[in-house]
């Protein structure tokens, strides 16, 4: 069955994180990725650890399904064939240093010209313009600029997210915005310019927490896992060491948490806690009282009480509990893909279509595509051995 973006041709001046995992969804869709890498060593973050097989989890994690060309950009004759490339694309995407794309004759004024249709995203940490525009940006500095640290953490420590965050939200904006102007272009005939900044994409994951402290209200306290303003909202220990997490969202489940999970209830009309408010208020109070009911219980049958009772709920997993768990076998959510290094599992990504299935290729070898592709743009066997000699590809 055809793939949304089958068809589709683009060109990833990519490294790390944002851009690769914003490619990579491309990719899922049936576009052709060439990810342009450096001659030898390739993307930084193939050398992050070695954790699968050999290959650094991130890596495998973002760059499936992707084709890999070497250049060495600094030089003119990679220059020539990457304006080759681009002259077939459909999209150019980039995360390099600020201004480095510019500098090589890569920004959208200076492409749009001789490719009308040619999509740019540029994706950086502060964006195209304003003072920040020169400042180098990774994922944690951009958690702290944007305020997420502020409100992550316990009362006495802040604390990063355990994934990349910022990355993250500058792909998924990054994807959302090429699909946009994919089909924008098919209206317009144009190509168009795309600008994400990681700042902003996170900035707008912290719309909740702004609105807070609006107007300069306090804002959301560092509440550790637990829920900052609702309650009983966050972890409790059951009697065999597990971890609970449950959720109450109105008073009808409270009333129903006292009945059937606590066997309390009397304890749904105490004074001290008969509105969110006021058990928000008198949490510590709470918390010894749910805690003494659940250490009388294991985490299977507190889970069961939950369930019983229609509370909102889930096991705390560590990631093997989450390689193993039971949903996503059950909705068969795990493929094989290849790797230089042998077969590893992957999983599909989120949306499952009845139309059409996710590309799920392997990940490939630093400069595995590089002879293919610069055949494919007309460069000879004596071109392509004198490229490689000079150390351009």
């Amino acid at each position: 069955m055809p793939r949304p973006l089958d068809g589709i041709t683009v060109v990833a001046l990519e490294h790390a994180i944002a851009a690769p995992f914003c490619t990579r969804q491309l990719a899922d869709l049936g576009a052709r990725v060439i990810k342009v890498e450096r001659p030898g060593v390739g993307d930084f973050a193939r050398a992050y650890d070695t954790r699968v097989k050999g290959q650094a989890s991130h890596f495998v994690w973002t760059n499936r399904s992707k084709e890999s060309l070497t250049l060495d950009l600094k030089q003119p004759a990679a220059l020539a064939v990457l304006m080759q490339l681009l002259a077939r694309a459909d999209v150019l995407v980039q995360n390099l240093a600020p201004g480095a794309a510019a500098r090589m004759g890569l920004s959208w004024d200076a492409l749009s010209v001789g490719h009308p249709r040619l999509i740019v995203c540029d994706i950086s940490g502060y964006g195209a313009d304003g003072p920040y525009r020169d400042k180098k940006a990774y994922d944690l500095l951009i958690q702290s600029e944007a305020g997420f640290l502020s409100i992550t953490g316990t009362p006495e420590a802040p604390s990063k997210a355990g994934n990349s965050v910022a990355d993250i939200a500058a792909a998924m904006y990054a994807y959302s915005s090429i699909l946009g102007a994919l089909l924008l272009r098919g209206k317009t005939g144009h190509g168009s310019h795309i600008d994400v900044s990681m700042l902003e994409s996170l900035a707008e994951w912290m719309g909740y927490p702004m609105y807070y402290a609006f107007d300069g209200a306090p804002p959301p306290p560092r509440s550790a896992a637990a829920h900052a303003s609702i309650y009983p909202y966050g972890p409790f220990t059951a009697a065999d060491g597990g971890t609970v997490m449950l959720g109450l969202q109105n008073e009808r489940e409270w009333k129903a948490f006292c009945e059937l999970v606590l066997h309390d209830p009397g304890l749904a009309t105490d004074p001290r806690f008969d509105s969110n408010a006021r058990r928000n208020e008198n949490r510590t109070a709470l918390a010894v009282i749910i805690l003494d009911a659940f250490e009388k219980l294991d985490t299977g049958q507190v889970l069961d009480r939950l369930d019983q009772a229609h509370i909102a709920n889930a096991r705390m997993n560590d990631m093997a509990g989450l390689w193993a768990h039971p949903q996503l076998r059950a909705r068969h959510r795990w493929q094989v893909v290849g790797s230089p290094d042998g077969d590893i599992p992957a999983l599909l990504p989120p949306g499952r279509s009845n139309a059409f299935d996710y590309r799920m290729d392997a990940v490939p070898a630093v400069g595995q595509h590089t002879e293919a592709i610069l055949l494919e743009l007309g460069q000879g066997a004596d071109a392509i051995a004198a490229l490689r000699a000079a150390g351009v590809i």
